[in-house]
This record gives structure tokens, C-alpha cells and sequence, in this order.
């Protein structure tokens, strides 16, 4: 049991914030951004850099206490009871170098801030659907971009990182340098050590074509069957993505579709209006769209492809890989989630994968889903009213999608892990069984146990 004096000696080791239960700054520093995840740790420590980072590993291990971490919270899935929470956000390094088109990250950096430094250069990071989400965890978790068909997960570029592994040693990896950890630190989320800074590559982007067409729910039918036969005439530098919406009366939704059940694609492509308006003609003959915002866009705007929530709310979500996305799994999602299905979900998204996404790199990572065709994702608002029926849908659809699943997921799509055998379905089993031997080796005594953690097993 935790007495003043052992958080004293933490304070005392670290320049940062330290708070426990009740006092000064607890609750600011644990809130997630998924406000339906609430942590209560014992104790919180707000590094302010990579030497508090090594204190705190060290001094919970010595005390027997867990470690979790958190940067943003926006994939805070599941709460943290006890132990100690690290949390990175203070840790704002930020280097670009657009010689080499790298750049360099504290744990805490969001990749809003690397785009504000990197588009004056003509260069890019390889961020997902909104760049409020901090760079570290989404990377670590793999990282789907919104141009990930043309250049690959976000893991696929990382260059090197330091990390502190659970007996307290500030590492340096990368391909050359404890190459098997840094190649399942690189899709294996935080299951090994605590990142403090990464570096990854940086990529040029001279014109850029996105947005999205929204269109009537009720004409979901039609245009997800045009969707479906769109696809195959794209190119791999394109990447849609199509969702059924049903949006909230809520401030971050646009007035005219406040509390309506829509359709919308969204179209993200590397390449100018003559281009974008060629490819995407097809689904601006389908339906008559409520609004349409493709068009050139300046990167920096890049956030209204997908148009995420900005505040933080409470959610719940879900995900899987497909294999195909044929007819007969369209009529099944539909059942479910189409118009007078009652489904309460938010979101039902749909994102096709394969260009670069499917090929990767030469270098072995824990990335998962290069095999799947598209991933499906499931968001609900996680409130009183609605919160067991969101869960209630997650697992009917999902459940329902299991004849078209390679039966894996995203990790960083999972949603709340499970027990053993649901945490094992965000790798494929190989993968799964190199993480556990090193989880053995990095983490004998499940320091990390905390979000999508999973346990070690010895060598034999």
C-alpha cells in the first residue's frame, strides 16, 4: 500500500506533475479524450521528458505498482484502476528536416503540429482521419492514413525511436539497433516500453484533392452498390472510404444534417481538380447528394475529408478486416445498420484497403490487415440512453460479418480488448507469437498490463 512518503520520493525524482486521487490536478491530468473512459490510477505522473519517464518505470517497479500510459486519450478504450499512469503530452520536441524528409517527435506531439511545420516544406506525415490524435500511439498501433492506399501504414515509415522498456533503460531502436524490438514496437501498440520520441519519414505532396459527397440515407442501397463497382477503377494513390451516419443533435455536427441518418464518402487523393473531378464522377452521378465539399484543399485542411469530432465525447467502438465486400455481406450490413434497422451507431464505416497498405515494407513489423480487402468500423456514443444498445450493435454487426472477415482486426480498431483470445485477433498468429516471446523477455513481470496489453510466455 501506497504511503505520502513513496509519492514524495516520486516527486521529488521527476520534474514533472505528480497527483494522486483527490488532489490538485488529478482529474485534468488522467481526463482522456474519450470522456467515457475514466481513469483512476494511484497515482499520476505528467512527465515533462524522457528522464521522468525512466524515474517513473523504475519507481513503480520497485514499488510493484502497474504502468499505463497516455498521450491525447483519443484511443482510451478501456479504464486504468490503479497503478500508475504516465502521461506524455508535455513531451512537444518537434523536428523537421525536409532535406532527408524526416521528422522528429516527442511522445506528446499531435499530428496537427507536424503538419503546421511540414506543408511550408511541401512535405506530409502520414496522419489517419483527424490530426488531433497524437502521433505516437496512433503510429505504434500501425496507423491507417488518409492516404495510406498510396503510401502504407504510418509504421511502415518509422525510422527510429527511444523507448523505455519496464526496467527503466532509455533505449534507442531501429532497423540496425535491437532490430526485433523495434520491429514490433512498430504495430504492437505500447506492449513493450514507453515511447518518448519517434522519428519517421516525411513525404512530398505538390496537389491534393479531398472532401466528401453526402447523400441521403434512405438511398444507401444505391450507392453503396455504386460504390462497390467505383472501386476496382481507382487507382492506388486514391482512398475513399464510405460511412452510414447517424448524426447527433450535437454541436460538432453541421446544422442541416443535425440528428439525420446519412451516407457519406470521402475521397482523399494526391493530385489536382481535373484529375479528382475524372475519378470521382461516377458517385456524383449516384443519387442527388445533400452536399458535396470534394475538391483541391489545402492540406492544412485536410481534417474535413472525414470531418471527426473536434471536443471530446464519450464513445464506443468496434472494428474487423474483410475479406471481400460482395453482395451478399452489403444485404447483411444493411439489415442491421441500413434505414429502419434501428441500429443506434454513430458510425458504420467502411475503408478499402490494398495499394500499399497490402505490400508494406522489406522490414518485418506487427503490422496486421495487409491480407484484408477492407475494414469495417463501428462507432457508438457510449451515454446512458443509447450506451448497451451501441454495444448491443457492435457485436450484431460484428457478429454478422463473421462469413466475410479474415477474422482479425486493427488494433487501433479493436476497440476495448477482450480476454486473451479477443486481444489476439488485432495480429496475425505468427506475429502474436513473436510479441509474446518478447513480452517475456522486455517484461517478465506485466508492468505494461494496461490497454491492449497481452502476456508473455518463456522461450522454450
Amino acid at each position: 500500500m501506497l504511503v505520502n512518503d513513496d509519492v514524495h520520493v516520486l516527486s521529488a525524482a521527476v520534474s514533472g506533475i505528480v497527483a494522486v486521487p483527490d488532489s490538485p490536478g488529478f482529474t485534468e491530468e488522467t481526463f482522456a479524450f474519450n470522456v467515457a473512459t475514466v481513469h483512476r490510477p494511484d497515482v499520476v505522473l505528467g512527465a515533462a521528458d524522457a528522464q521522468d519517464v525512466v524515474a517513473g518505470v523504475k519507481w513503480a517497479a520497485e514499488h510493484r505498482l502497474p504502468v499505463s500510459v497516455q498521450s491525447t486519450g483519443h484511443g482510451a478504450n478501456s479504464a486504468v484502476d490503479g497503478g500508475l499512469l504516465i502521461t506524455t503530452r508535455r513531451l512537444q520536441e518537434l523536428q523537421i528536416d525536409p532535406i532527408a524528409r524526416t521528422a522528429r517527435v516527442g511522445a506528446g506531439v499531435k499530428w496537427r503540429s507536424v503538419l503546421e511545420a511540414s506543408v511550408p516544406h511541401g512535405l506530409i506525415g502520414l496522419h489517419g482521419s483527424s490530426t488531433d490524435v497524437g502521433v505516437v500511439g496512433y503510429t505504434l498501433g500501425g496507423g491507417l492514413p488518409v492516404l495510406g492506399r498510396a503510401h502504407g501504414f504510418a509504421a511502415d515509415h518509422v525510422r527510429g525511436m527511444e523507448v523505455v522498456t519496464a526496467d527503466g533503460v532509455l533505449r534507442r531502436i531501429d532497423a540496425d539497433t535491437e532490430a526485433d524490438l523495434f520491429a514490433l514496437m512498430c504495430g504492437g501498440k505500447g506492449n513493450f516500453g514507453i515511447v518518448t520520441a519517434l522519428e519517421f519519414n516525411l513525404f512530398p505532396l505538390a496537389d491534393f484533392y479531398g472532401g466528401g459527397i453526402i447523400y441521403p440515407g434512405a438511398d444507401a442501397v444505391g450507392v453503396l452498390a455504386a460504390f462497390r463497382e467505383w472501386l476496382p477503377t481507382l487507382p492506388d494513390e486514391a482512398s475513399p472510404s464510405i460511412s452510414l451516419l447517424r448524426l447527433p443533435d450535437m454541436e460538432f455536427v453541421p446544422p442541416p444534417l443535425r440528428d439525420q441518418f446519412v451516407v457519406h464518402l470521402r475521397f482523399a487523393f494526391p493530385g489536382n481538380r481535373e484529375e479528382g473531378d475524372a475519378l470521382l464522377a461516377p458517385m456524383r452521378a449516384v443519387s442527388t447528394p445533400m452536399m458535396d465539399t470534394a475538391g483541391p484543399m489545402d492540406y492544412l485542411d485536410v481534417d474535413q475529408v472525414h470531418m471527426d469530432p473536434v471536443d471530446p465525447l464519450p464513445y464506443t467502438e468496434g472494428g474487423v478486416l474483410l475479406k471481400d465486400l460482395g453482395e451478399e455481406a452489403v444485404a447483411d450490413l444493411l439489415k442491421l445498420a441500413g434505414e429502419g434497422s434501428g441500429c443506434p451507431l454513430v458510425m458504420v464505416e467502411i475503408r478499402p484497403l490494398g495499394g500499399a497498405l497490402a505490400t508494406g515494407r522489406a522490414l518485418p513489423d506487427a503490422v496486421s490487415g495487409r491480407d484484408a480487402a477492407f475494414l469495417l468500423f463501428l462507432v457508438g456514443l457510449d451515454t446512458p440512453p443509447v450506451a448497451e444498445a451501441s454495444i448491443a450493435s457492435i457485436r450484431a454487426i460484428l457478429t454478422a460479418m463473421v462469413p466475410y472477415s479474415t477474422g482479425y482486426t486493427l488494433v487501433n480498431f479493436h476497440g476495448a480488448p477482450g480476454d486473451e483470445a479477443d486481444r489476439a485477433r488485432a495480429w496475425s498468429p505468427a506475429v502474436y507469437e513473436r510479441m509474446r516471446a518478447a513480452k517475456a523477455s522486455y517484461d517478465p513481470g506485466n508492468l505494461l498490463r494496461f490497454g491492449h496489453a497481452i502476456t508473455g510466455v518463456p522461450s522454450q
